[in-house]
């Protein structure tokens, strides 16, 4: 079962979760000397890595990883990629490694191979993995029935990172086409941070909790999966 840390106001829920993660970055530096932070797009987290960047932690030994990513450029809207470098790679931040997954491959499925062999080079186990959730039960870019979703949450697997097309919705957007961390690399992380906020992903969380049917609501697959513990944030 995930722990519950819900704040009256995403004011303190930023401060907690800034807090929670620089001091783990710091606790796997000081065990084995560098850290790994798993990061997700979204503007849900974007002030929590705004305010992170500004911590004087020792940057030059966190690398950063995108948990997901769109099939597209850097310079396209859409790009996890860019978000993160315009909102974490920053401040005291910019001294950290990224590594993004998209590359220069047409399709995802072409690009998975190079993506696979650039994660397998992390430090692991990963230290935090922040993930959020869409008001359709998808994390990372695990979508409801999507092309490649049964391969990318079978734990056995052993891949990290998987092609995936989402079926088009309002939360995908144009952009279906994606990259995405598989439950097994997510499951390498120590700390798992799952995200949330308003009274309607409230709604869905609860809804999934409730339920059993992983290809449904792949958030479910973190959740309920027992094997590491997962922490869940929200606010108002």
């Amino acid at each position: 079962m995930a722990e519950e840390k819900f704040y009256s106001d995403r004011e303190r829920l930023v401060q907690a979760l800034v807090h929670d993660c620089a001091s783990e970055l710091q606790k796997g530096i000081k065990e084995q000397g560098q850290a790994t932070f798993l990061v997700s797009g979204g503007s849900t987290p974007k002030p929590v890595y705004q305010e992170l960047s500004k911590r004087p932690l020792p940057w030059s030994k966190i690398t950063i990883a995108l948990v997901d990513e769109r099939w597209v450029d850097k310079s396209h809207s859409g790009s996890n990629q860019a978000f993160i470098e315009n909102n974490l790679i920053q401040n005291y931040a910019a001294e950290a490694t990224l590594l993004g997954m998209k590359n220069l491959y047409a399709t995802a499925a072409e690009g998975q191979p190079d993506c696979e062999r650039a994660y397998a080079e992390l430090s692991r186990p990963f230290d935090v993995c922040i993930l959020g959730m869409g008001n359709d039960g998808h994390t990372a870019s695990l979508f409801p029935d999507a092309q490649g979703l049964v391969q990318a949450l079978k734990p056995e697997s052993g891949k990290l990172c998987s092609a995936i097309t989402a079926k088009q919705s309002e939360v995908t957007g144009a952009n279906t086409e994606r990259m995405s961390l598989t439950l097994s690399a997510i499951l390498q992380a120590k700390n798992i941070k799952l995200l949330i906020t308003g009274e309607e992903k409230l709604k869905v969380y609860r809804e999934a909790l409730l339920g059993s049917d992983e290809i449904e609501m792949p958030v479910r697959s973190i959740l309920k999966q027992g094997l590491k513990p997962v922490t869940v944030y929200w606010a108002p």
